[in-house]
């Protein structure tokens, strides 16, 4: 019977196997996706609300589509990845010195321009140079690049170079940058475009019309251009002689979209692969297969000036702060694109604090009114106002520009008067008004009482989150945090002392402990007031596979290896 039994197995097997793969395709692969051919690996993007590219220069890009391109076209010695963690790109690894100012560099072997042309240290140190150079007239590489040693004096013309200064290249394949105090977040700054990489040739032949003549070469991208034409396209073909993984895409075509409408039309007629979605389409666009959504480097806030009353009270700018229901906002006015949040570092980078809690402890994002009442109470006791109508007038000023901000200030301000019994008066201004008004607040109790923003992060670190906006003496402290006469001040600047305590911290779990103290102390002092995190939301074709999304939406160069086309 074994025998038997075992002959009779044998001869089973390839039919039980058979039925079990046709099986298998019919369960798990019915639908499976097949490579499209090469011809067809082709990927279409809108950049929309621009006519065309500001510049293709990495020194001067400052615009979002300019960097887009950017990215493709050039690379830098150290790049964010999918979860924003830096990772060498052309540098093979890197070691900062213990006095935490001396940065070696070691580059990968075999690096090439897409022309051919080797790129050596020499190329690493002029375009970083190039980028600071004054007669460059950039206005990004002074913030990205300052903290290079003597930056400043090449900046102000009393040096003529920063090579075999702070710039150093001691044999082609090793870079030494000196910054000039111990910064640790410096590597965050060597990923913005400023500090790319350009062919040296190619400037002095070009000028600066080189970006005229990237199909020639000068990049270092996974790309280069194939065909440019202002103001209606710029086509990208695979960079013949890039260092790492070469993309699968054969083309990839960067489409200009004065609006987001028209965009979004393009798509619905398949002209396009992606494209952002309009607020009023959010909630059908929801339900689609192809919608995608993810949280941005973005915070929409209000916040108050310190040194002019009622706002000089820590306890009533808290009321002001648990009176809002931030979650009703997120959805009746932005209709779901924003993310309601008490956080001052966004969802998405490293030193995102989940504990983190409002002014009142905990993480309720609908308002607190019995808590917002009991604090305004308490504030006008310390002021000596019997009641809330003894309150100076209140002007909320923010930028017409912005869409949605008039439907949110008028909710804010709804708000305010049902919880508080507070009247708040709303003052539009146009963009540029607002900042330079905001500016002057800066040291004046005779300036903005309170106003709504927003920032987009300039490098994915807690430093620029939190050190360069309310750091002592620190660009956009305009709301005079720490520097004011209020009851809290002293708290305020031990709060400061523990960001500067972070800034010079080397040991980078100790950075951002110290960071997310911060952070909460900031929160409880209501020195933003936060109040949601925008979310890229968009349509993408779902036969374009292998795009992993992130919080600063910008694909990593060796990614582009890993991004097909499916038919």
């Amino acid at each position: 019977m074994f025998r038997v039994y075992k002959k009779y197995i044998c001869r089973l097997l390839p039919l039980v196997l058979c039925l079990f793969l046709l099986t298998a395709c019919n369960i798990f692969g019915g639908n499976q996706q097949v490579k499209a051919p090469k011809n067809q690996q082709v990927y279409t993007l809108p950049e929309i609300g621009t006519y065309d590219f500001d510049t293709l220069d990495p020194a001067l890009a400052h615009d979002t589509a300019s960097i887009n391109a950017i990215q493709m076209l050039f690379t830098g010695l150290v790049q964010f990845d999918d979860h924003l963690q830096i990772y060498g790109q052309l540098a093979q690894n890197w070691q900062v010195d213990p006095g935490g100012t001396t940065w070696t560099f070691h580059l990968k072997p075999h690096l090439t321009f897409s022309d051919g042309t080797p790129l050596t240290a020499s190329d690493v140190v002029y375009s970083i140079d190039r980028a600071l150079q004054p007669a460059t007239q950039s206005t990004i590489a002074p913030l990205y690049l300052g903290q290079i040693k003597d930056a400043n004096q090449l900046l102000a013309g009393k040096i003529s170079t920063l090579i075999d200064d702070s710039l150093l290249a001691p044999n082609p394949t090793t870079v030494i940058i000196i910054t000039q105090t111990k910064t640790p977040y410096f590597l965050s700054m060597l990923t913005h475009t400023c500090s790319y990489i350009v062919e040296k040739s190619f400037v002095s032949k070009y000028g600066t019309g080189f970006t005229d003549h990237l199909a020639g070469g000068g990049g270092t991208g996974p790309f280069t251009v194939g065909t440019y034409t202002h103001r209606v396209e710029l086509s990208l073909v695979p960079n013949a002689h890039y260092y790492g993984t070469r993309p699968q895409l054969q083309k990839v075509n960067l489409v200009f979209y004065p609006t987001a409408d028209q965009a979004y039309q393009a798509y619905q007629q398949h002209k396009i692969d992606t494209t952002q979605v309009p607020i009023n389409a959010i909630s059908s666009a929801k339900k689609r297969n192809d919608f995608v959504q993810t949280p941005q480097l973005w915070i929409n806030y209000y916040t108050m000036n310190y040194l002019e009353k009622p706002f000089d009270n820590v306890h009533i700018r808290q009321a002001f702060a648990l009176a809002m229901n931030k979650t009703a906002i997120a959805q009746n006015v932005w209709k779901g694109t924003v993310l309601p949040t008490n956080h001052i570092v966004p969802q998405g980078m490293n030193g995102y604090n989940a504990n983190l809690t409002g002014p009142d402890g905990t993480n309720n994002l609908t308002g607190n009114a019995s808590k917002a009442q009991q604090l305004l109470k308490q504030g006008l006791q310390e002021e000596g106002w019997s009641s809330s109508t003894q309150i100076p007038p209140i002007t909320l000023t923010y930028a017409t520009s912005v869409p949605g901000f008039d439907q949110e200030v008028a909710a804010l301000i709804r708000t305010w008067k049902t919880v508080l019994n507070v009247t708040v008066t709303s003052n539009t201004v146009d963009y540029n008004t607002l900042l330079d008004k905001v500016t002057a607040t800066t040291g004046s109790s005779s300036g903005l009482q309170m106003w709504g923003l927003s920032w987009v992060g300039e490098y994915p670190d807690a430093h620029d989150w939190l050190t360069y906006q309310f750091g002592k003496g620190a660009l956009y402290n305009n709301m005079n945090y720490g520097e004011n006469f209020g009851g809290t001040a002293a708290k305020q600047q031990l709060a400061q002392q523990q960001l500067a305590t972070a800034d010079g911290t080397m040991d980078q779990n100790t950075r951002l402990q110290d960071y997310q103290q911060a952070e909460q102390q900031l929160v409880n002092d209501v020195a933003w007031l936060p109040m949601e995190q925008v979310t890229a939301t968009m349509l993408r074709n779902p036969n374009i596979i292998g795009i992993i999304d992130n919080a600063q939406n910008v694909i990593p160069p060796d990614d582009w290896g890993n991004i097909y086309r499916v038919q």
